[in-house]
């Protein structure tokens, strides 16, 4: 006989339904979150199931990890296409959404998600990190910034150099203008500080290990790409073979255009922004990047800055970064660099 099990995840519980070939519920149970419990009620009722499926959600990269460690053919699908499915239901329960998903399971109508490896994980740990501190460090420096304008102080251009010690002591500078203004001084500027060692420690981090991957130095041969955008999209697609042509990478990125289609209405709209957010603005900063800085010259520098001066900055941008996408995935899957894959499409 042939098992179909499906998840409801939350928390701190899992609803679980079992059906056979023909949909016949067989088990319902709930369980803590914990996968040992989970593989044993599956074992107890559902033994050599032919698949598990549940939900992408906030535990699903490591519940999917742990139950196949525990034997189990775990598959985690698209939350937001499950949801067209599920929704049909007039009543919505964490019992009928197993058993929506079991359904799922057994015919196939599914989407599944790619789980990253735990490689790629701990790099977009570090990436993130890197990008928390940023943020924080830009937060301070503008609540600053907004308060002293209050007390008619304008805070000129700060610099990198010395972990932007010009912005310390431009606040140092401005304590004379009030009381409460040396109060924040003692108390922001050693934030600021440890903040801007914090990010520049990070940042010596993520050059090591890109130092350290070959294929993050032949990515880096792409005009504009550094060590945080390289590693980023590695550890974001984690797996080349994932997409069957290099120009499908744009649209799991979000950098293509919206279309809606129906009857005599056809439209195509800006792009969708679906996938990883922190990716495509990393592209899109590459691609600044190249468009404004770099000096060498390449058939990309040519088409982007023509397409800008047709365009407009934002738009050649935008192309750009869909461009770097195809191109960084051409060369990841050909084993190549960039002025090699260039010559070869010349």
């Amino acid at each position: 006989m042939s098992y179909y099990v499906g998840l409801d995840v939350s928390v701190k519980s899992v609803s679980i339904c079992v059906v056979d070939a023909q949909g016949a519920v067989l088990a319902r149970g709930e369980t803590t979150s914990d996968p040992d419990q989970i593989t044993s009620f599956i074992s107890r009722h559902a033994p050599d199931p032919e698949r598990v499926v549940h939900e992408s959600g906030i535990l699903a990269i490591w519940l999917t990890r742990e139950l196949e460690k525990r034997g189990l053919p775990i598959i985690c699908i698209d939350a937001r296409l499950a949801h067209k499915a599920l929704s049909g239901r007039i009543n919505k329960s964490d019992v009928g959404d197993a058993e929506g998903l079991a359904h799922l399971a057994r015919t196939g109508w599914f989407t599944e998600v790619h789980i990253r490896s735990e490689a790629s994980e701990r790099v977009r740990v570090l990436i993130g990190t890197r990008e928390r501190l940023i943020r924080m460090r830009k937060d301070l420096e503008g609540h600053v910034r907004g308060v002293l304008k209050v007390f008619g102080v304008c805070m000129g251009a700060v610099y990198r150099t010395k972990q932007r010690q010009g912005f310390r002591d431009q606040l140092a500078g401005a304590e004379s203008a009030d009381p409460a203004i040396s109060v924040m001084e003692e108390m922001f500027s050693p934030i600021h500080k440890a903040l801007c060692a914090a990010t520049e420690t990070m940042d010596d981090e993520l050059r090591r290990i890109a130092r350290g991957s070959d294929l993050a130095r032949r990515l880096m041969t792409v005009p504009g790409v550094g060590p945080v955008v390289a590693l980023s999209y590695i550890a974001t697609l984690d797996d080349a073979g994932r997409f069957r042509r290099s120009k499908d990478v744009g649209a799991f990125l979000g950098l293509t255009p919206k279309r809606h289609q129906s009857g005599d209405m056809d439209w195509s709209g800006r792009i969708s922004k679906c996938g990883d957010r922190d990716l495509r603005r990393l592209l899109y900063s590459a691609a600044s990047t190249l468009i404004t800085q770099v000096k060498k010259p390449s058939p990309l520098l040519t088409w982007a800055r023509r397409l800008r001066d047709r365009k407009g900055f934002k738009k050649a941008a935008v192309a750009t970064s869909r461009k770097l996408a195809v191109i960084l995935h051409c060369i990841w899957r050909d084993g190549t660099v960039f002025e090699t894959s260039m010559e070869a499409k010349a």
